[in-house]
């Protein structure tokens, strides 16, 4: 079911999440319904962010500190280099909502699992991934009396 307000993605995207739900879902024992007879109704929602990543690296030429012959030198040698780059960090929440009256019965949320810049393939397989994840401790255990 759409939830209102969630952020589109791309259609490749869209059939990729709902695949790997339907699929974790079916091993679940859960059987797909398209018609109003539905106990459950599922939804997700997604957001796709950037952040900035620094990386230095030393190369380790140069004096440093030492013993040389009988005395004592030094020098601040090396050179220190660095790079940016973006991360694109994903994450995707699966809802779970009673067929009547509509209320919130699970929710379940995996981080770092979208990258729309991805190959479709590695895209499929990081989401597969996450969604078996998110998904395992479902359906939770009966509350102990």
């Amino acid at each position: 079911m759409p939830i209102k307000g969630a952020a589109a993605l791309s259609d490749l995207v869209d059939r990729q999440v709902k695949a790997a739900v339907d699929a974790q879902l079916a091993a679940k024992g859960l059987t797909k319904v398209t018609t109003d007879t539905a106990d459950l109704l599922i939804g997700y929602q997604a957001a796709v962010g950037t952040e900035k990543e620094y990386t230095s690296y030393d190369t380790g030429w140069g004096y440093g500190p030492g013993w040389y012959g009988g005395g004592w030198y030094g020098s601040s040698g090396g050179m220190t280099t660095g790079q940016t780059s973006t991360i694109y960090v994903g994450q995707l929440a699966l809802d779970m909502y009673s067929s009547a009256p509509h209320t919130l019965v699970w929710r379940g949320v995996a981080s770092k699992t979208l990258d729309e810049r991805a190959k479709p393939e590695k895209q499929e397989k990081n989401l597969t991934k996450a969604v078996t994840k998110m998904l395992k401790n479902y359906p939770p255990p009966p509350a102990k009396k």
